[in-house]
């Protein structure tokens, strides 16, 4: 497996980003963690290899080749660690807080980031979170849901979602959309706080 998740995931990242072999091994550990949790937790609805290696690490390789390599960086309903986990392994000086308000996935991102020193779980409701952070990261969040309160967490925000109008997202001041290698109308947003749109 170690050697075919690597293969793959060089393949789909090339001319985009290179992690490391260290980096490899320690995504492919948390791919298969991944799999043995979800066998008893709804942690994700992706079943085979490839479309796990696309959607969830390359679109979130992707996200972390687009952030700086140092600050805090909160992932906002974390679910299985996407994007957080990846970005905390290929962006080893950035410090990654996973927040997610399900127990039980929460349990399962604390046995993922075991081992890895820059990263912590808060069980908490993004709402109920009180600490400022460098930069919030999200995916496969309802944007509405998390509008309200990015203001108050970050100064940054990156977005990977589908399709959505400017006029969806949060107050931020934000840059043309970048289209993912891979697949239809994936994007990521970047947006910082400053001039909003309009004037």
């Amino acid at each position: 497996m170690s050697f075919e998740f690597g293969q793959l995931l060089r393949a789909k990242l090339a001319g985009i980003c290179e992690p490391s072999n260290p980096q490899i091994e320690k995504l492919k550990q948390h791919y298969e963690l991944l799999c043995r949790w979800n066998r008893v937790l709804n942690l994700t609805s992706v079943r085979t290899m490839q479309e796990a290696v696309e959607r969830h690490y390359c679109e979130s390789l992707f996200a972390a080749a687009h952030l700086p390599e140092s600050g805090a960086v909160a992932d906002i309903g974390s679910g299985g660690g996407f994007p957080g986990i990846p970005i905390a392994i290929f962006r080893p000086q950035l410090t990654v807080t996973l927040v997610e308000s399900h127990q039980r996935k929460a349990a399962f991102l604390k046995e993922a980031a075991r081992e890895l020193a820059n990263v912590r779980v808060v069980a908490k409701r993004v709402e109920d979170v009180g600490e400022v952070f460098d930069w919030a990261v999200s995916r496969a969040v309802r944007i509405a849901e998390v509008a309200g309160v990015l203001e108050k967490l970050a100064e940054g925000v990156v977005l990977l979602t589908g399709e959505v109008a400017i006029a969806e997202l949060p107050d931020f001041e934000w840059r043309p959309p970048i289209r993912l290698p891979w697949g239809d109308r994936r994007f990521l947003w970047i947006g910082a706080q400053g001039v909003s749109r309009g004037t």
